[in-house]
């Protein structure tokens, strides 16, 4: 996977000093590499251990998991909106929101307990007061207005049902997501469950 450059700091917040971005980009390498070994529920002590850092340091730059979490995924983030733009331009919308799905599936397997964390995300284009304002929430809220577009092409050209909701199909790709996750021993399943939920999207 591309790995993106750090985004600039928002205009009046003060950019790190050159031994707060190492620290930070140190523990962004190491959070990866445990995450891909041992899951996303592996120790935040270890990789601060790992990246020659204290705790406390961690904490400083990622004040929970979540966002320690979402800041790894934002790599991904980024590689499936450039994934979900060529799709705009393909032939067939609903083969297009397919394969954009199973791309989503492919990323939620990199890091062994992501899907189950993206499935406590909201979807919802318009929330409510009780409105999901997590870091993972806000990382993922890109993806849904990706999705969105996909889903309302392939609504446009009859190709998928209009009761179809963005929030509903995400919620099922990262279920499938873990359901393969759970299920190393049939590298088949995700393509499987997959195909099913896109019968049921079908007029």
């Amino acid at each position: 996977m591309v790995r993106t450059s750090p985004a600039q700091p928002p205009a009046g917040v003060r950019p790190m000093r050159a031994d707060a971005r190492r620290n930070h980009e140190r523990l962004l390498a190491e959070a990866r590499l445990v995450f891909a070994a041992q899951g996303t529920a592996a120790s935040l002590e270890d990789i601060a251990r790992r990246a020659n850092v204290g705790i406390g340091t961690l904490y400083r730059h990622f004040p929970n998991r979540q966002a320690l979490l979402s800041a790894v995924f934002e790599d991904a983030v980024a590689d499936l909106l450039t994934r979900a733009e060529a799709h705009l331009e393909a032939a067939q919308p609903c083969t297009a929101l397919v394969a954009w799905l199973r791309d989503i599936i492919t990323h939620a397997g990199e890091y062994r307990g992501l899907s189950q964390a993206l499935m406590t995300v909201s979807y919802t284009a318009t929330p409510g007061p009780e409105e999901d304002t997590s870091d993972l929430a806000r990382c993922c809220a890109p993806i849904r207005e990706a999705g969105e577009a996909l889903l309302k092409r392939a609504q446009a050209a009859a190709a998928v049902r209009d009761d179809v909701s963005i929030g509903d199909l995400l919620q099922l790709t990262n279920a499938i997501a873990l359901a393969a996750e759970e299920t190393p021993d049939d590298p088949e399943l995700a393509d499987r469950l997959l195909t099913l939920t896109v019968r049921g999207l079908k007029p």
